[in-house]
């Protein structure tokens, strides 16, 4: 049997927590990857880029699967389209997760020894966002059976405003990190600094983009 229409048997809400899942898995490496890089460890560094890939790649095909198996006369409080919607957003994180470490990858590059330990928890945090966001995703189930009302709106509702505190927090650490890197700019080799900007702002993505699942939720609450 299909096994998303094997979700779809279980809850109408499951393909997209499970889809949310494998977006969470896919980000969850850099952490790692990011190690990696700094220790000049370029086989481990490849070897958790290929992952990442893999990843994205499977929960791209999550992301087909479930756009052509959603029932169009699906009866939910929700709409067709704001679950598609929904789909995207979450599916363009593990997007820039595959980006990021395509990129260093592609480029080896080295990461200033004095901008290392700011550079990870920035990273830290911004996935931290999309963990936020996979918490306030596994809700779902939740809020069908609710009707969404009740305390599951609450309960979301408080994820949701956890997430934009959190994607505040990276916000100030991405003007942190920038401004390390400025101190910087006039020791390194100016395409390197290019793309090292390229990385900081992308990093910031992952939040940008958690807090836009946050968003589409709350459109969801909001009908």
């Amino acid at each position: 049997m299909n096994p998303i229409l094997d979700l779809f048997a279980e809850s109408p809400m499951k393909p997209m927590q499970t889809h949310m899942q494998k977006v969470e898995e896919c980000v969850g490496l850099l952490p790692q990857f990011m190690q990696a890089v700094f220790a000049q460890d370029w086989d481990e560094m490849m070897r958790l880029q290929k992952l990442t890939r893999s990843k994205e790649n499977e929960a791209d095909e999550l992301k087909k699967a479930l756009r052509l198996n959603l029932p169009k006369g699906l009866f939910m409080p929700v709409s067709r389209i704001d679950l598609l919607n929904l789909l995207s957003s979450q599916d363009k994180i593990a997007n820039k997760a595959k980006d990021i470490a395509g990129l260093i990858t592609g480029r080896r590059m080295r990461f200033p020894e004095s901008v290392q330990t700011a550079l990870k928890a920035y990273l830290v945090r911004s996935i931290a966002a999309a963990s936020q966001a996979g918490k306030a995703i596994r809700q779902l189930d939740e809020l069908l059976e609710s009707g969404f009302k009740g305390k599951e709106v609450t309960i979301a509702a408080e994820m949701i405003t956890e997430l934009d505190k959190i994607e505040n927090d990276v916000d100030v650490l991405q003007i942190k990190m920038r401004r390390q890197l400025f101190e910087l700019e006039e020791d390194l080799p100016a395409v390197d600094v290019i793309f090292f900007y390229k990385v900081i702002d992308w990093i910031g993505d992952l939040a940008d983009l958690s807090q836009q699942v946050g968003s589409r939720l709350e459109l969801l609450l909001a009908r």
